[in-house]
């Protein structure tokens, strides 16, 4: 058999693996698969650097499926190139408890790199990843001893370019110049609802090039030698991104080509056996030609020995830069260096500052001890207090050490971008912004969530105490909202100390994301001798003031309120009532405590609980019961001083101790 035509039974192989899953499934996105196989073929023989034995050697080239719709695509890669997918895993597809879900998800399968699905968020995480990558490369490789030195490349589609999500990451990418970052565009002018001239008519090529992306076409996605081509002159263009528009044509081979019916339901009996014939495939099901399996198989072969070359030059550069090889190690296996929060600072008693402010100095103290905490904010760095203090930004070709990341007005590319880096692996990332805005980056935090990476979300001027800027600007259902969300810890500090302490916590928090919800305005810090802040905040909430004996009344409340709560358990105590007072800054870790733990804070005979928060109040009734009762904002905001804001609403001395004694009385 000829080299050409064991390539095309290779591409037909993969084709029909694909169509056979969905046909299966009774479900799925045959389409796309039929259509963009030899780029994918392409990419896994010709290019990509991987080992099926060890699906996660650090310098292995990334792979997004950014269309991951087409999720029966890359199962037939990973099956077929090696990976630990067996053909039953593979007939599995979209089964309950299958390794091979509808939509790619991490950590799922072996080979996947990223969650896909929602369009336009594997492209935005690509960036991220390669953003990673040179960070890393930048900050540790030598002359000739390049240890960190991969690329990334992802299939995106129509779809993926269509939404903003790629647009935010594609001006970024540019502008930081990624160089390593290969993205072949499934150009096969076809959407759900027909034709894409129905809604996408735009040069989307000259819009890369604009933003100032390297880019292509190959006009024949079946054309394998033009494609190679464009990849090597992609590699060769080292400071932009690159695009390659390849014309494909979605369920290519079946009757059903070029066609929007293909796109998301079975090919039906009929038409894929009509497929089979066009594709001269084998007529029975999941049949793999075994010349086909043997000449992918060479893959893993090849990808030991890449990796066998790699730890060759690892090996010489431990010897010469044994410090620094340590360091990578621990960084890349997600190990924090040795007295990590040694410098954080604690916070005096009494003095005022925002838990932005705080959450600042204690993110600069870590950072000197963490070399691989990186991040920033979308344009907000001065008001989130996010900048690294004494460290260069990331910029292209910028000197080692840039830690920095500028994202422009981008939040939900700086959410999928932040998602990326994490999912790389080797940095500790953060992304920053105004909590209302969150809204803007919500898809991209439910994916930190679901893949459960070591996202860092930073959000300030978190409530109506923001003041003047007004309705728009102060966050009212946000904190209930992200409570909603499994997998996300929110975290909501009372004031610096616990500020701190919940810093430790997001370091730590390596199964999943952390949101830090911060104030504008300035609160007074608690005295760290009289309190058990740290060891409370690790528990999610805590008693922090108590009564002699079984308290009559419960006050709960999170963030700028908890002062609130300890103002008013003093006025009432001095009207003979025991008072005590719960700070609550994370629901999600309490909650994961034992129950023995939830009843010593909460003893369930005390019923008369008020929580205080200047939040939405739909979820409180967790934890003060249908007894108890809430004072919180089920409307918008005002514009005005945040303090008048806060008086107006409600939360003041006056409100909190009357409607305390009401509930007592009830």
């Amino acid at each position: 058999m000829s080299d050409k035509d064991m390539e095309q039974l290779a591409v037909n192989t993969v084709r029909m693996m694909a169509a056979d899953m969905v046909e299966k499934a009774c479900s799925g996105h045959p389409g796309m698969p039929l259509g963009a196989a030899p780029m994918a073929y392409l990419l896994w023989t010709r290019f990509m650097h991987y080992n099926p034995s060890d699906p996660k050697w650090a310098n292995r080239d990334r792979f997004v499926l950014s269309a991951g719709h087409g999720s029966a695509l890359l199962y037939a890669m990973l099956h077929l190139t090696g990976y630990d997918l067996s053909l039953e895993d593979i007939k599995d597809f979209r089964q309950w408890g299958s390794k091979t879900p509808g939509h790619p998800e991490y950590g799922v399968a072996p080979g996947v790199e990223a969650t896909t699905g929602p369009l336009g968020q594997g492209f935005a995480m690509g960036v991220g990843m390669a953003l990673a990558e040179r960070f890393l490369a930048q900050t540790y490789n030598r002359p000739g001893l390049e240890v960190v030195d991969h690329y990334t490349y992802a299939i995106v589609s129509d779809g993926d370019l269509m939404e903003g999500v790629a647009s935010e990451a594609a001006s970024l990418a540019a502008t930081l110049g990624l160089g390593k970052l290969i993205y072949l565009y499934d150009d096969n002018h076809i959407s759900i609802e027909g034709g894409t001239e129905l809604t996408y008519t735009e040069d989307a090529m000259a819009r890369f090039a604009a933003y100032g992306w390297h880019t292509q076409k190959v006009e024949d996605g079946n054309d394998l030698e033009a494609m190679a081509a464009a990849v090597q002159a992609a590699k060769a263009e080292t400071s932009k991104p690159s695009i390659i528009a390849v014309r494909t044509h979605i369920g290519y081979g079946s009757p059903k080509i070029d066609t929007s019916g293909v796109h998301g339901e079975p090919l039906g009996a009929e038409a894929i056996e009509a497929t089979r014939k066009a594709l001269k495939c084998d007529p029975d099901s999941f049949c793999i030609p075994q010349e086909a399996l043997k000449f992918f198989r060479e893959g893993q072969k090849r990808g030991m020995e890449q990796e066998a070359a790699w730890q060759k030059t690892y090996a010489r550069y431990s010897k010469e830069y044994p410090e620094l090889a340590a360091r990578l190690q621990d960084e890349l296996a997600g190990v924090l260096p040795s007295g990590w929060d040694s410098e954080v600072p604690v916070f005096e008693a009494g003095e005022k500052i925002a838990t932005r402010a705080a959450s600042g100095k204690v993110l600069n103290a870590l950072a000197l001890k963490v070399p691989n905490l990186v991040g920033g904010s979308a344009d907000l760095a001065p008001s989130t207090k996010t900048i690294i203090a004494d460290s260069p930004d990331m910029r292209p070709n910028q000197e080692p050490g840039g830690r920095n990341i500028h994202f422009g007005v981008r939040e939900l590319g700086m959410g999928a971008i932040v998602n990326g880096m994490a999912l790389h692996g080797g940095v500790i990332p953060y992304g920053a912004t105004f909590f209302v805005f969150s809204d803007y980056m919500r898809p991209a935090l439910r994916l930190s969530a679901i893949m459960g990476c070591h996202s860092i979300w930073i959000f300030t001027h978190d409530s109506i105490g923001v003041g003047e800027d007004g309705p728009t600007h102060q966050p009212v259902e946000h904190l209930m909202s992200l409570r909603c969300m499994p997998g996300l810890a929110v975290m909501r500090p009372a004031e610096g100390n616990e500020t701190a302490a919940a810093w430790r916590v997001a370091m730590k928090h390596k199964h999943g994301p952390v949101a830090l919800v911060l104030t504008r305005q300035k609160l007074p810090c608690l005295d760290t001798e009289a309190y058990p802040i740290a060891k409370g905040v690790e528990k999610g909430a805590y008693v922090l003031k108590d009564c002699d004996g079984t308290p009559e009344l419960i006050l709960l409340a999170t963030g700028s309120e908890v002062t609130l709560a300890l103002a008013a358990a003093e006025e009432l105590a001095s009207k003979g009532l025991l008072v005590r007072v719960v700070s609550m800054p994370c629901w999600e870790i309490f909650e994961a405590q034992d129950q023995d733990y939830k009843d010593k804070v909460l003893p369930p005979q005390v019923t008369a609980r008020l929580a205080i928060e200047a939040g939405a109040t739909l979820g409180w009734e967790r934890w003060v019961g249908f007894q108890g009762a809430v004072i919180g904002l089920d409307r918008f905001g005002e514009s005005a001083p945040g303090p008048v804001v806060m008086e107006k609403l409600g939360f003041n001395l006056d409100n909190v101790v009357n409607s305390a004694l009401k509930l007592i009385k009830k």
